[in-house]
């Protein structure tokens, strides 16, 4: 892995692959184990408490904790040359994008971003990866241009270039923070 908050991975189609989210993924990755870990200390130590503590109840207790975890388990998002994955706690969702045909922008209670390809592929990631990851953001714009050119890409402009504003606006924040401009 490189020193940076992206490493490389290989594991693309054409051997090279961008594994992003590297160091927000691993905190988010303890937050979620440490959300699991305090409910189930709280279910545990209310049942301690109450007298009621019993083996059958520990097992619900550890499976609504295990639960838990798996809700708030983020994803992995990398991308190569003319894809995107996302890799979750049990599957790989992966679109072409190059043959993109759809990109929705969902809100909600955390925004995703809806990307469909022509062969019937479908990824669901946080907008705010492409945002701290300019390179997984210029994969993605890459292969969408592509795209559109080609007359594939029948809906989502407007959601990438609200992305592309956003990530325009994070490299000239990082740039002017850096040379002490900010």
């Amino acid at each position: 892995m490189s020193g940076g908050p992206l490493g490389t991975a290989g594991g693309g189609p054409d051997g090279t692959g961008e594994a992003a989210n590297d160091l927000e993924r691993t905190r988010e990755l303890r937050s979620a184990v440490r959300c699991a870990v305090v409910l189930l200390a709280l279910l545990l130590l209310a049942d301690w408490g109450s007298g009621r503590a019993t083996l059958w109840r520990t097992a619900l207790w550890s499976a609504l904790a295990g639960l838990l975890f798996a809700v708030l388990f983020p994803a992995r998002v990398s991308a190569g040359g003319n894809w995107i994955a996302s890799r979750g706690l049990l599957r790989e969702h992966r679109v072409r994008t190059d043959l993109l045909v759809s990109v929705r922008c969902l809100d909600g209670v955390s925004r995703r971003l809806v990307l469909r390809d022509r062969l019937g592929g479908r990824v669901e990631i946080d907008p705010e990866v492409l945002v701290r990851h300019p390179q997984l953001w210029a994969r993605l714009d890459e292969g969408a241009r592509k795209a559109d050119g080609d007359g594939l890409l029948l809906c989502g402009g407007t959601a990438l270039r609200h992305i592309a504003r956003r990530v325009d606006r994070e490299i000239v924040r990082a740039v002017f923070a850096a040379s002490g401009l900010e």
